[in-house]
């Protein structure tokens, strides 16, 4: 019996290696250390779906999106019931269309909207999923499952979830369709319902700087500052406004310098992101 119990005792640190593993990568994670995270996260895959996930989600953030697409595959065999594993899948898929061989293109975004729309049939609660999907019907053709029709049949269930957003996703589908009145107003409405949220009065001035209306645009920038001064994505937002409308480029500069100083999380823009818009910002492609 001694022996039994020393045996167990000896192999508890490998049992919980894992999940004490997963818990310091995720806190890399969330600091946006992605390579860090995916270091700490090599030896101990294992098979824990949740380390698969974010060990995809890390390369995901690092630009490798076929290991990012191999780790979800894995996280989904372990675990086919997590909706949010066929979400990430999904993500995964669809940056491997966008930045992939063009003849395999087709290809991953079908198999793009097919795990975006598992993860809405199996949890229509994850708003971020019901929003990719919304996303992919609003820019795909029809002959890869996209449609204004479709994307527009899923606008309760991005109520259900926020009544702000289902007036940010209202304004987009009526930008594809040219309707920039209706678009503009229900912009100004999603502000209206999410006072705090920054991203909302940026939304407005980012759609009035494209349509030539900067001056009236920088009205909810100052809006936006007054709410929350020292949020980062301020700094971004309010330097993309700038770059749309070509004006203030060496302030958009500065303004993603400081972005690229401050501490971020996998929420916000990422550093690639804000790098080549101030490629932009200093006249660069």
């Amino acid at each position: 019996m001694m022996k039994v119990i020393l045996v167990a005792a000896s192999l508890l640190p490998a049992l919980c290696a894992g999940p004490v593993e997963v818990a310091k990568a995720n806190e890399q994670y969330q600091r946006t250390h992605y390579r860090e995270a995916a270091t700490i996260l090599q030896p101990v895959l294992g098979s824990d779906p949740a380390a698969y996930a974010l060990a995809g989600k890390c390369e995901f953030m690092l630009g490798d999106f076929k290991r990012a697409a191999d780790h979800f595959e894995k996280a989904v065999q372990l675990n086919g019931f997590n909706a949010e594993h066929y979400h990430w899948l999904g993500r995964a898929y669809g940056r491997r269309a966008e930045s992939g061989n063009p003849l395999i293109a087709p290809h991953y975004a079908s198999k793009a909207r097919q795990m975006f729309e598992r993860a809405v049939e199996m949890n229509p609660k994850n708003a971020e999923a019901v929003n990719d999907l919304f996303n992919y019907y609003l820019e795909a053709p029809g002959f890869l499952g996209g449609g204004l029709n479709k994307a527009q049949a899923l606008l309760d269930k991005i109520k259900a979830n926020d009544e702000a957003e289902y007036y940010y996703a209202t304004a987009q589908l009526a930008q594809k369709r040219q309707e920039f009145h209706s678009a503009e107003q229900h912009l100004k409405r999603a502000a209206e319902l999410a006072p705090r949220q920054i991203g909302r009065l940026l939304d407005v001035a980012k759609f009035l700087a494209r349509h030539g209306r900067f001056i009236e645009g920088e009205s909810f920038i100052i809006k936006a500052e007054k709410l929350d001064p020292k949020n980062p994505k301020l700094l971004f937002d309010k330097a993309q406004t700038y770059i749309i409308a070509r004006k203030n480029l060496p302030a958009a500069a500065k303004l993603l310098e400081q972005y690229l100083q401050s501490e971020l999380n996998p929420e916000m823009p990422s550093r690639a992101e804000a790098e080549k818009l101030l490629r932009q910002a200093r006249g660069g492609a």
